[in-house]
């Protein structure tokens, strides 16, 4: 049992790890390491042990600073446990360095990885605002992330803090470029809190130019998952150099950009934490899970990612999360990174076998005279060029599929071996078209659409197209065959919606492609990238970039005007029955 009193201070940090190591709380393997790190220091004699600023910016916190968004507006930001023993990890370790000649704090850079919603944003924007006000004189803080919206975000959520406590509010002042001691209307002549002290707390995105040449004392970056690279962060690390006691936050949750910043940035710290990278001066604090079948098995271990929980984060939302990524890939991905800090790849396929595998046919009869909605995913000379047309049925929202697939005649002889007999069966059964020479003969496509008009009557609403080589083939749908098309770009705002409600519709057995091989494979072919925003589109799976999804995507540009047009389209629908 660790004794949580130093030399007659209590240690929340020492609380925290006596608790850890009891399993009284839960932590991962990873935060564990840290703390290991961290116990060792209390008897190292090279590390002087002084709770004071610690402390002071504990009840600094406590005393002045209030949340300001619901459910917890207004009231005291008490903090919890593991975040005192945070705060304590950053400030009670001293070193001595001699080129300033003193004791110095020993962390400088701070990694703060946890999950979305357990107020790591509130925590390090009050500890800025401590650093502000406990700090030195004349102290600049920098509020940074990706985007001026987020990290706009860690700015209010310190100016609100300010705003909340009269006394705070009634030494300092806000304007549009930042926060700055000083109020006009109670003005100070000398001392900390006058217009003398040129401190400042200010905000810029990565997108924000001229960022070298500031000088700053504490540096704040959320959000860092959204980074590809760091392009946007050693500015920031430069403009801290000419500090003694420079301190430098990430913070961040899991991230969904693959080969990105923060992917390296862990790479180098679970380095450090297994002992093959020497860096002292960092504090790394990941709150992670150990593996992912435990997040299925038991629910108890949830608060290794999300310390938060039942105080800041809701039981209740995590168990309805949880519930929605069993049925869905998509919400899967943002439910194990954002909510369990768990990294994910395109390595794994989007869809199972099962959601797949559908035999149902139909019979083209069955829509003469029928309206559809088309869609093409053109390619001049590489992958497969698919031409695709969706038809419903009044009363009912299933999406039947007629489908066709046009290749250059020279390609298959550059198809993977495995691949090459595939296809050659393909264009024998009828379902794949050669193109003569080395090029997708476009008209050929439109021949497609022509023909289901001509022989079965099937009218299209509209034609969804992606840009790609699309100008000439346009022209001819349009003009010489009187077609409405649309273009489809393959982007994530695009793409996303359509790519969800296909994968509820597979799931629940409502798209009938009449057992097409070439769809099978091109479904079987595709998993999902996403973005920051929750959004998604398809990719092809890692290892497999030889393999073809256009099948997959045209089903997605025909759900895109589906959605687009939905009310109208169901209209022509219901005119057949």
């Amino acid at each position: 049992m660790i004794n949580p009193e130093y030399n007659g201070t209590h240690s929340w940090l020492l609380e925290y790890i006596s608790k850890c190591k009891t399993k009284e709380i839960l932590i991962g393997h990873e935060l564990m390491e840290e703390l290991d790190i961290l116990y060792s220091h209390f008897s190292n004699p090279d590390i002087t042990i002084d709770f004071t600023d610690a402390h002071k910016r504990i009840k600094f916190i406590e005393t002045r600073c209030k949340h300001f968004e619901a459910p917890f507006a207004g009231k005291p930001f008490i903090l919890m446990l593991f975040q005192k023993a945070f705060i304590e990890a950053i400030y009670i370790f001293k070193i001595y360095d001699d080129e300033v000649g003193r004791l110095v704090r020993l962390h400088q850079d701070i990694l703060y990885l946890v999950s979305r919603k357990n107020g790591k944003t509130p925590l390090i924007s009050a500890i800025c605002l401590a650093e502000f006000f406990c700090g030195q004189q004349g102290i600049k803080i920098l509020c940074s992330s990706n985007d001026y919206e987020q990290a706009d975000l860690m700015f209010q959520a310190i100016n609100a803090m300010r705003e909340e406590s009269p006394a705070l509010e009634k030494v300092t002042r806000k304007n549009i470029k930042g926060i700055y001691f000083g109020n006009p209307r109670k003005p100070k002549k000398k001392g900390k809190f006058s217009y003398k002290n040129k401190g400042s707390i200010r905000k810029i995105s990565a997108k924000t130019g001229a960022k070298e040449g500031r000088n700053i004392g504490v540096g704040a970056v959320d959000e860092v998952h959204e980074m590809k690279d760091d392009t946007s962060i050693m500015p920031i690390r430069q403009a801290l150099s000419t500090q003694d006691e420079p301190l430098f936050f990430e913070l961040t949750t899991e991230g969904v950009v693959n080969d990105g910043y923060l992917d390296d940035r862990l790479k180098e710290a679970r380095q450090v934490l297994d002992g093959d990278l020497h860096r002292p001066r960092w504090l790394i604090w990941l709150q992670t899970q150990d593996n992912e079948q435990e997040i299925w098995q038991d629910e108890k271990t949830w608060v290794k990612s999300n310390p938060g929980l039942g105080v800041i984060k809701k039981w209740s939302f995590m168990r309805k999360m949880i519930e929605e990524a069993k049925l869905s890939k998509s919400k899967r991905v943002f439910v194990l990174s954002k909510d369990f800090n768990i990294k994910q790849n395109n390595v794994t396929a989007w869809l199972t076998t099962e959601d797949i595998d559908n035999k149902e046919t139909f019979d083209i009869e069955e829509f003469r005279n029928a309206f559809g909605i088309g869609g093409v995913d053109l390619s001049k000379t590489g992958d497969l060029c698919s031409a695709r047309a969706m038809l419903m049925k009044p009363k009912s929202d299933k999406k039947y599929f007629l489908q066709h697939y046009f290749i250059p005649e020279s390609k298959l002889g550059n198809l993977p071996k495995e691949d090459r007999e595939l296809y050659r069966q393909w264009v024998r059964d009828g379902l794949m078209t050669l193109s003569d020479g080395n090029e997708n003969d476009f008209r050929l496509v439109t021949k497609w659409f022509y023909n289901l008009y001509r022989n079965y009557g099937i009218r299209f609403y509209n034609t969804g197209y992606d840009k790609w080589s699309a100008v000439y083939w346009v022209k001819e749908m349009e003009e010489d065959y009187g077609f409405d098309t649309k273009k489809v770009d393959q982007s994530f705002g695009s793409m996303s919606e359509p790519m969800k409600l296909l994968e509820a519709d597979l799931k629940s057995n409502k798209v009938i492609y009449n057992n097409n091989p070439i769809d099978r494979y091109c479904l079987e072919n595709t998993a999902i990238t996403a973005n920051s925003k929750e959004e998604i589109m398809p990719i092809k799976i890692q290892g497999k970039e030889n393999k073809k999804i256009d099948g997959a995507v045209t089903m997605m540009i025909c759900y895109r005007i589906y959605i687009d047009h939905k009310l109208e389209f169901l209209e022509l629908v219901k005119r057949m029955g």
